[in-house]
């Protein structure tokens, strides 16, 4: 079984800015708790994941490549809007850290996220990284594509 550990908190400032990132765009097929089913298209890839229900900073989780074309027309059968986002690539202390910056109904979030070994991994917080948003559910992207950032 896959196991995805991930702890997330909000960004402060603008220091965690490098390069242009990549254009993220996902839907999702199932948004409920225990069981969420996205479709993600980066570029010329796309993706279909499966994410068991939140314990903590773990969860299952299984992601499998799929064709662009599906994951285009699989996009037009998802609930809600989708959320799109620029992905940024982080690295400080050793470990790469994922900010995300959201756009349209979810702009003016920034969030990163790091995916651990261990739900005991050790890590240094870079001085960018504010509070802790792990287990808020609010942030989960699945929320946010039902109750965007700018309607709170």
């Amino acid at each position: 079984m896959g196991i995805e550990i991930e702890r997330k908190f909000l960004v402060v400032g603008e220091a965690w800015k490098q390069g242009d990132g990549e254009l993220i765009s996902q839907g999702y097929l199932s948004r409920d708790p225990a069981r969420t089913v996205r479709v993600r298209v980066t570029g010329d890839a796309a993706w279909l994941t499966i994410k068991g229900q939140s314990v903590g900073a773990s969860r299952a989780e299984y992601e499998y490549a799929i064709p662009l074309a599906d994951a285009q027309q699989l996009l037009m059968l998802c609930e809600g809007p989708r959320v799109e986002k620029i992905r940024r690539l982080v690295p400080y202390a050793g470990m790469t850290w994922e900010v995300d910056e959201f756009l349209g109904d979810n702009a003016g979030l920034v969030v990163a996220e790091l995916e651990l070994s261990s739900a005991e991994q050790r890590f240094e917080v870079p001085p960018w990284v504010g509070p802790e948003v792990t287990e808020e559910t609010r942030y989960f992207n699945s929320q946010l594509a039902a109750r965007p950032f700018t309607t709170w």
